[in-house]
């Protein structure tokens, strides 16, 4: 009997748990497993640029007319900034209630400073203009990428039937991407398990008990978004919720125990698709939001902002929450899809509202686990955006079994 792609990712993700507390119980050093989730992230990581290039030119060179790209493009921010203002506030009002710095004592070594270097956000903003796209390839520049891909698809769409054979070019090559893609993802039960094993053998209770508060508060945060937010997207477009939580929890298993949205990119690309999302809109919207898109990462900044000055005796005013609010939809815009990246954004919110940078080391022990719930809500952002987009654009296809 065959087993699913769902179904091995779903034991791969149990026996790594299993395995990482036995090894940590029994003195085996959980490094020893790194490697097999290494090579999972590496082949991701060499699948990512091509894919979201190819696709984005592929998709914006489908929508054709370039005043409906813009209708995309516009309702495609409008969802990521409602979206993320939403997230930010609802980990701050959360919070704000449950309090999760308060009790918390660590020793004196958690509350050492971690150097962190935040980017400007002029930096990140002058920079999305690339001076050589070859290069920002190579360097991985997301924004970068995204920038010159748009716009090259926008000048593929306007050469007319003449130049078809261009489009063609690019969407076979987005194509055979997918493909490629589904070919690594044969591995990625082997990955789940490594990543799983190291991440439960190096963090385990010890870790995550005297914190396990920070923890909870998060993951509430992160489930009523879900209930306020998402669902009603995903009933908006006509999807079955059932249907959809279905059709993305190899999505979701793959974002969560690789704490990387980028390593969800193509099977959230393929899985919308599936759910009925238009080719253009998901082509659009799936790899900018991978990029720009950072609810979960903007839920963090709300519930580690309270945690951090509730520890440290702070007083957050209304407005320096509101400060918060701003910063963290500024900060997400640039925000990398990979492991760690909303760390270097905390650093931004900690910095603006005066809460020392030495805060950073007290999560730093659990920030995997809270890495990998942040991560798994981006990447359904992404999908209930392409789908009520598609919604919205009267775009939506027949589902796919």
């Amino acid at each position: 009997m065959k087993i699913s792609l769902t179904s091995q990712m779903l034991l791969a993700l149990l026996a790594g748990c299993i395995c990482g507390l036995v090894v940590s119980h029994i003195g085996i050093d959980p490094s020893y497993f790194k490697p097999l989730g290494d090579i999972f992230i590496n082949l991701i990581k060499m699948l990512v640029v091509p894919l979201v290039f190819t696709t984005l030119v592929a998709g914006a060179a489908a929508v054709g007319d370039v005043s409906r790209l813009g209708k995309i493009a516009v309702k495609s921010l409008i969802y990521y900034t409602v979206t993320t203002v939403v997230a930010v506030t609802i980990g701050l009002i959360v919070a704000n209630i449950l309090q999760p710095g308060s009790g918390v004592e660590l020793n004196a070594d958690a509350a050492k400073a971690v150097s962190v270097t935040p980017p400007s956000l002029l930096s990140v903003f002058m920079g999305i203009i690339p001076t050589n796209p070859v290069k920002s390839m190579t360097d991985g520049n997301m924004l970068q990428i995204i920038f010159f891909a748009i716009l090259l698809g926008i000048a593929v769409s306007s050469l007319g039937s003449k130049h078809n054979h261009i489009h063609q070019f690019f969407d076979s090559f987005a194509e055979a991407m997918l493909k490629l893609t589904s070919m690594v993802m044969m591995y990625a039960p082997i990955g789940v398990f490594g990543l799983l094993t190291y991440t439960v053998g190096t963090y385990g209770a010890e870790v995550l008990l005297p914190l396990i508060k920070l923890i909870a508060v998060m993951f509430i945060a992160c489930i009523i978004h879900i209930l306020v937010i998402y669902l009603p997207c995903v009933k908006y477009s006509g999807v079955p919720v059932k249907r959809f939580l279905s059709e993305m929890t190899s999505t979701i298993l793959i974002a969560f125990s690789s704490a990387s949205s980028a390593a969800a990119l193509s099977s959230n690309l393929q899985g919308v698709q599936r759910l009925g999302a238009s080719k253009p809109v998901s082509s659009f919207m799936i790899p900018l939001g991978n990029t720009i898109n950072m609810d979960g990462t903007a839920i963090y900044m709300g519930v580690c902002s309270i945690f951090a000055a509730t520890f440290f005796g702070i007083d957050l005013t209304f407005d320096k929450q509101i400060l918060i609010i701003i910063i963290a939809m500024l900060a997400s815009v640039g925000t990398m899809g990979v492991p760690g990246a909303g760390v270097i954004m905390i650093s931004m919110v900690f910095t603006q509202v005066g809460i020392p940078l030495e805060a950073i080391a007290l999560i730093a022990g659990i920030d995997r686990v809270l890495d990998m719930m942040r991560t798994t809500l981006n990447v359904l952002g992404d999908a209930t955006g392409a789908l009520a987009v598609s919604k919205a654009e009267n775009d939506m296809q027949p589902m796919q079994d």
